[in-house]
Parts: C-alpha cells; structure tokens; sequence
C-alpha cells in the first residue's frame, strides 16, 4: 500500500504541470498586434504597400499570434495542450477576419459621409442644384414611403402564407408553397424589377415610373424572409399551448390569433425587421420601376420618386465637373443608409424585450 501510494504521487500530472500562465495568451496577442502594425507601417514607409492598412496589421497580428502561441505552448504545455491553443487560435483568427471587413466599411463610410452630414443634407434636395449644396432629403422621404408599402403588402402575405404552411398545410399543396418561397428567396433583386415592371407597363403602358411600382418589386423580396423567418418562430411555439386552448373548445382560428400568435409575436417581429433591412438598400429594381429625380414626390401613385440607394448611385455613377461635391453626397447617403438599418435592428431589439412572453408565477 504505502509503495503504491509513493509510486502514485510520482507521476506527473499532465493536465495541471507545464501550463503556460494566464497572463502569457493576451500579452502575447498584444504583441503580435504591435508586430503587425509595425510590419505594415514599415512596408508602406517603404513604398512596397500603396499605404497603410490597419486591417492588414491586425490580420498579420492575429496569424501571428497563431503561430507563436502553437509553438511556444507545444514547448511548454505538450502535445494535447498545443493543439488546444491551436484551435482555439484559429477560431479567434476567423472571427476577427469576418469582423474586419465590417470593421473596414463601417470606418470607411463613416469618414467619408461625416463632411455632408449635416442640416442641409436633411432638409434639402437636390432640385437646381449643380455643384455643392444640396441633400438627400427627396431620397430618404421616397426610401421611407416606398419601404412603408412593401412593408404593408408583404408582410400580411408571408405572415398568412407561413400560418397556413404551419396550420393547415399539409400534403403537395404545402411542399409545393414551400418550394417556390425557397426558389424566391434566391431571385435576383433585378428579377423582381422586372417583374414589376412588366405588371406596371401592361396597365399604365410603357415607361411607367412610380414609387409604388417600387413598393412591389421590394415587396417581392419581402415575401420569401417574411415567411421564412415567420413559419420557424410559428413552428417554435409549443404544442402543449394549442392543446390546452383545444381542450377548453377554443375554435383553431382564435387558438391561432389568441394564443399562436402572441406567443410567437417577437420572434416574428424581429423576422419583418430584417426583411425590411433586406430591401432597404435595393437599387437595381428601384432604378427599373421607380426612376430617379431631384425633386420631392410624396406620392407614390404618380411620377418618377427618388429613393436612398438610387440617389448613392447616381451621385457617384454620374458626377458633374466638381466631382467631390457628387462623392461628398454619395457618403454621406451610404451613411444615412447604415443608420436607418441599424435603427431597425435596435427597433426590433426593443419589440422584442417588450413582447417577449414573461413566465409569471
């Protein structure tokens, strides 16, 4: 007993001795991020880099980072540990790689807009203007209405075509619906212009232009997320619920408006949300059905309307001989855009902190 008890407290426990300190892993990140910047740096002091990259540096830190912490842990640590940190190395490598071109954009669009981002630029169009001055406020009210639209015409369709697959659909009827929103879902944004502007040209004929034509084909795309996003918060809702209404007689369309429903309800909020962040920034079937002006239109049943990402598009595809004015107001309109999505998302974050069933006692 007490030889083995001796032998026992012999060996050495791997998973306890050897270990690196918990210091050691972000210190060396920080060092190979300042390794990066400064390898950057020097390549385009040099001229072998046009200029300096920020983003560059960090991906040159962080697979850095890789390599050292896998060598130095397989020295100190052993085998099983190396590869730990390996791996571990690598998954922070593919998420700083997908945050840096978001990173990147968000930087870039924010530099360039903030010079035209001002009064002017909301309370102006750009009706008589040449050169400098101007705004986009024909864009962002044309954006608003026309997104309004689409909204009110998607939205009660995909709700009800994903209540029915959820419901009642049952057999080739279901799987055949289901089919064709997952053919929609992948159409090209052009495709639903086209459509739309087909349907508008057999009513009011050949090159209509009007912003609730806009409003349909955006509503095209709409569709297919909203019933989507829609049918997996229905389907999420859970059995028990319907069958308690069931079983105190509550006919299956109350079940559904009474109980289905608000159960689901920010979750499929949330889905409109992103739909609508989906189709905010369309230009393709906007520029084929809405047109594009310089002048205010609030109404969507008549005449050419501007809308946001046309306005970006033709401010940087056809500038005039003062080209940084044009570039100035492109900026400045792609920020715009950025903003109104990100004040979507925290809308619907909102909505669904507020809505979100509560367990009471």
């Amino acid at each position: 007993m007490t030889t083995t008890a001796q032998r026992t407290s012999a060996l050495p426990n791997a998973y306890t001795s050897g270990r690196l300190p918990r210091w050691f892993a972000p210190t060396l990140f920080g060092a190979t991020l300042v390794v990066g910047l400064g390898v950057i740096a020097l390549l385009a002091s040099s001229g072998a880099l046009p200029e300096f990259s920020i983003v560059l540096a960090v991906l040159v830190g962080v697979v850095l980072y890789a390599v050292l912490i896998t060598v130095i842990a397989n020295a100190a640590e052993g085998r099983r540990a190396a590869t730990d940190r390996l791996v571990t190395s690598l998954v922070i490598t593919a998420f700083v790689v997908a945050l840096l071109p978001l990173i990147s954009l968000l930087w870039t669009v924010t530099s360039n807009g903030l010079a035209r981002f001002d009064i002017t630029f909301f309370t102006h169009s750009m009706r008589s203007v040449i050169g400098e001055g101007g705004g986009a406020l024909h864009a962002i009210v044309g954006t608003l209405i026309i997104t309004a639209l689409a909204t009110v015409i998607a939205v009660p369709v995909g709700l009800l075509t994903a209540i029915y697959l959820v419901e009642y659909g049952r057999g080739r009827l279901a799987r055949a619906i289901t089919f064709f929103v997952d053919v929609m879902t992948g159409i090209p944004s052009i495709v639903a212009g086209l459509f739309a502007y087909a349907l508008f040209a057999l009513i009011f004929g050949e090159g209509v232009r009007m912003g609730f034509a806009g409003s349909v084909a955006l509503a095209v795309l709409m569709v297919p997320v909203v019933v989507r996003s829609s049918e997996e918060m229905l389907k999420l809702v859970p059995d028990e619920l319907r069958e308690a209404s069931y079983a105190l007689g509550v006919p299956k369309w109350r079940t559904i408006a009474r109980v289905v429903l608000p159960t689901a309800g920010a979750g499929i909020v949330t889905g409109i949300t992103l739909a609508i962040a989906r189709v905010i920034g369309e230009t393709a079937p906007l520029l084929i059905v809405a047109g594009f002006t310089s002048s205010m239109n609030y109404n969507p049943f008549s005449e050419r309307m501007q809308s946001l990402p046309v306005f970006v598009y033709t401010q940087y595809a056809n500038p005039g001989s003062q080209v940084d004015f044009y570039l100035e107001r492109a900026w400045a309109g792609a920020l715009t855009l950025i903003l109104l999505v990100m004040a979507l998302n925290l809308i619907a974050r909102l909505i669904t902190r507020i809505f979100a069933p509560r367990a009471r006692r």
